[in-house]
C-alpha cells in the first residue's frame, strides 16, 4: 500500500506523521485490496485551533473517505481510522441483495 501525508499551511512534529502513517497501515490488515491511501492533516483556527483528519483510502472500484475534527491531531486520526474500519467492512461484505429476491 502506498501512503502519502500531507499537512496543510503547517509542519507536523514528526511522532504525529509517524502516528498517521502506522495507523493507516494497520488498516492493511482489514482489507488487503487497499492500493493507496491520503491523510490530510489541517487545522480551523491559529489559536485555540481544531484539528482534522482526513483519510482518503483508494480500494479496487472506489474510494473510501472519513473526516474528523477533535482538539488533538491522534484523536482525530484514530476517530477517522475508526470510521474507515467500519467502511472496509461493509465494502469487503458480498452485496446479498440479489440473492435475498424470491
Amino acid at each position: 500500500m502506498n501512503v502519502t501525508f500531507t499537512a496543510r499551511h503547517f509542519r507536523p512534529h514528526a511522532d504525529v506523521k509517524q502516528h498517521a502513517l502506522d495507523t493507516v497501515k494497520k488498516l492493511g490488515k482489514f482489507y488487503d485490496g487497499i492500493v493507496t491511501a491520503n491523510v490530510v492533516l489541517s487545522y480551523e483556527r491559529a489559536t485555540n485551533s481544531i484539528k482534522t483528519a482526513e483519510i482518503n483510502v483508494h480500494v479496487y472500484g472506489t474510494v473510501l473517505t472519513a473526516k474528523e475534527k477533535s482538539e488533538d491531531y491522534r484523536k482525530s486520526i484514530d476517530k477517522a481510522a475508526e470510521k474507515l474500519t467500519l467502511q472496509l467492512e461493509k465494502y469487503k461484505r458480498p452485496t446479498s441483495a440479489s440473492s435475498c429476491r424470491s
